[in-house]
């Protein structure tokens, strides 16, 4: 039941396998992973398999629990799909930063000189300075002295600051935001730090409050592929007819 509810939450449905008796009543349902199901064009089901095999199975061996779409009707959809562009936002943000340090952060600037002192030696150890700074060891410090140099005869113009300009914590906090908010779950239920010193409330409220409006809609959900199937099979089943004394 546990792995159900994770496929139903992932992707909006959830399989059961029909385990019948001789009389073809439901005695038993078994989980199916989602993510390898498919609906049959001519109906029923069929799971891949690995090696490019399948399974198939007629439409009354499955149970399938699926969230409705107002598209179309043959598979589930999660409701954490309008969320995912801001998942994937912060996903980018994340991997720019990490390759901005690991590709030298500090290397991403113009290093300008126009004095006439600076000899072609120093040049070219400066040119090998800079290249040297990339990668591992890009926070290295650098000292240049000129003889009878003038002021700002060097200058280091920064081509992009990812502090000031991406704001890497303020992409974090609205992404996030985002994100529990496609979820509908509260930040104290998502393990978050509350910013203010008052928190985020009382938890047990708020525990109670995503119970009722979240967890219990899903489980009735689930009450009622269970209903059905109590339903199916109380009508399947009919007692023999009484035996009739006809003698006289």
């Amino acid at each position: 039941m546990g792995r159900a509810g994770l496929d139903y939450m992932v992707f909006g449905e959830a399989y059961f396998y029909n385990d019948t008796n001789a009389f073809g009543q439901v005695l038993e349902l078994q989980h199916l992973p989602a993510i390898n199901m498919r609906v049959k064009v001519d109906g029923g089901f069929v799971m891949l398999l690995p090696d490019n095999k399948e399974m198939e199975f007629e439409q009354h061996e499955i149970s399938h629990v699926l969230d409705y779409d107002v598209e179309q009707n043959i598979y589930g959809i999660p409701d954490y799909l309008g969320g995912l562009q801001a998942l994937l936002l912060n996903e980018a943000a994340t991997l720019f930063r990490r390759r901005y340090y690991s590709n030298g952060a500090h290397a991403g600037y113009i290093f300008y000189t126009n004095d006439p002192d600076l000899t072609e030696e120093d040049e070219d150890e400066l040119r090998a300075q800079i290249s040297a700074s990339k990668g591992v060891g890009n926070f290295r410090s650098m000292f240049v002295n000129i003889p009878n140099g003038k002021e700002n005869a060097i200058q280091i113009i920064p081509v992009g600051d990812f502090q000031a300009k991406d704001e890497l914590e303020k992409v974090k906090n609205i992404t996030r935001n985002d994100v529990i908010a496609a979820w509908r779950m509260n930040p104290a239920l998502a393990g978050i730090i509350p910013e203010n010193t008052g928190g985020f409330g009382d938890i047990e409220k708020i525990d109670r409050v995503y119970t009722s409006n979240e967890i219990r809609p899903i489980c009735q959900l689930f009450n009622q592929l269970n209903d059905k199937l109590r339903e199916d099979r109380r009508f399947s089943w009919k007692p023999a007819p009484e035996a009739v004394d006809t003698t006289t």
